[in-house]
């Protein structure tokens, strides 16, 4: 089974992710590992936070002569940032002077966490509560990805939406949205929405406010047969729901056509099927998204995230001083004026190891020639169908 883990704070000395399950013989390079945390890190509206990162893993177990062992794979992400925060992260016991957070960030972990952990200064809870954490899943992510593209498995996304400003990729063709939206500032493939999109953010910047969007993401020549039907917590659709909800600031996901089959006759919602020699079972459209009952059904995988405005403001909301019970204004953090590119970055790894998962899941294999062995006796199997 893949699965993984992350630790580490934003301000400490840096972020770690355990990545367990991933066969023997992956060809796997720190340089393809930097090339995702690197598209994390741009995007029009990031902060200051990302002119001190330069991030870059390390490999630290699991990994011999860059393949990969079948042993827990460590990989290690320095936070540039920690030395100017040594004292405020201190692990042993530092006098901080009376230096503490005290004034909530209204739609932040802040208050929440505070109170369920007992803590008196809500720093405890935001270090890790950051979304540098996604630093980490990135990583895990980008080696899921090299697992999947041993199998003809592409993932790309785009931002369909910042603010008010919405996208329309209708008339771009299909082959070209992942590289034109590589090529943008803001990772829109609509060259006329991403000016507008750079123009929204400026004014969101100028006003010490935040703006969040939508994007989508895409897995191309996902098999047909991942997840199962037969238990809640096996359909595909829903642990891959589950992962992208857990990136912060993220409040909804969609598969196909989302929300808008709220509005729609059945006739005109479902997706039928075809049948020909050269591409077997087929579908002219793809409503579904490309799953039916937790299954992937062969079409392309297709996932809508909404992410929230960030939280963190320049000109801050109203709060309460926990000390005094005061009504002030709440405290100011460093944070990005929009990150919606960004969170395309993030998703496209969170899709890629719930995918990766499923893989193994189906196939098995503890190198990747028994796994693959597998996975195209089954691709014979079901051309006969």
């Amino acid at each position: 089974m893949i699965r993984f883990s992350t630790a580490g704070e934003s301000h400490g000395q840096g972020i770690l992710a355990v990545l367990e399950g991933i066969p023997a013989g992956l060809n796997i390079n720190t340089e393809d590992i930097d090339v995702d945390l690197a598209r994390r890190q741009k995007g029009y509206g990031r902060g200051q936070r990302m002119k001190i990162e330069t991030d870059h893993v390390t490999i630290v177990s699991g990994v011999r002569h860059a393949r990969s062992l079948g042993s827990p794979i460590t990989l290690y992400i320095g936070n540039r940032d920690w030395d100017n925060w040594k004292s405020v992260m201190s692990p042993i016991s530092v006098d901080l002077d009376g230096k503490y957070l005290l004034k909530p960030r209204p739609g932040h972990a802040d208050l929440a966490g505070l109170t369920k952990y007992g803590v008196s200064d809500f720093r405890d809870i935001l270090e890790r509560a950051s979304a540098r954490e996604t630093a980490a899943r990135v990583a895990a992510g980008a080696v899921c990805r090299e697992l999947l593209k041993e199998f003809g498995i592409n993932i790309y996304s785009y931002v369909e939406q910042i603010g008010t400003v919405t996208a329309k990729v209708s008339s771009i063709p299909k082959e070209k949205l992942q590289h034109e939206a590589e090529m943008s500032f803001v990772r829109c493939p609509d060259k006329i929405a991403s000016k507008k999109m750079i123009q929204i953010i400026r004014k969101a910047m100028a006003k010490g406010d935040t703006l969040g969007g939508k994007v989508k993401i895409i897995v191309e020549n996902a098999p047909i047969g991942l997840g199962s039907h037969t238990q809640w917590d096996m359909k595909l659709d829903g642990r891959i729901a589950q992962s992208l909800i857990s990136i912060q600031a993220v409040k909804a996901v969609e598969f196909g056509l989302g929300t808008k089959f709220a509005g729609i006759l059945g006739s005109d919602a479902h997706d039928e099927i075809f049948y020909s020699q050269k591409k077997s079972f087929y579908r002219k459209t793809n409503n579904a998204g490309g799953t039916e009952g937790g299954i992937t059904n062969g079409e392309n995988i297709e996932i809508t995230c909404t992410m929230k405005p960030i939280p963190s403001l320049v000109k801050p909301l109203r709060s309460v001083n926990l000390s005094s019970k005061a009504i002030e204004k709440a405290e100011a953090v460093r944070s990005d004026a929009c990150a919606v590119p960004a969170c395309g970055v993030v998703a496209e790894a969170a899709v890629a190891v719930e995918i990766a998962k499923a893989m193994k899941e189906k196939f098995g294999g503890d190198c990747m020639e028994d796994m693959k062995r597998n996975f195209y006796s089954y691709l014979d199997r079901i051309q006969k169908i």
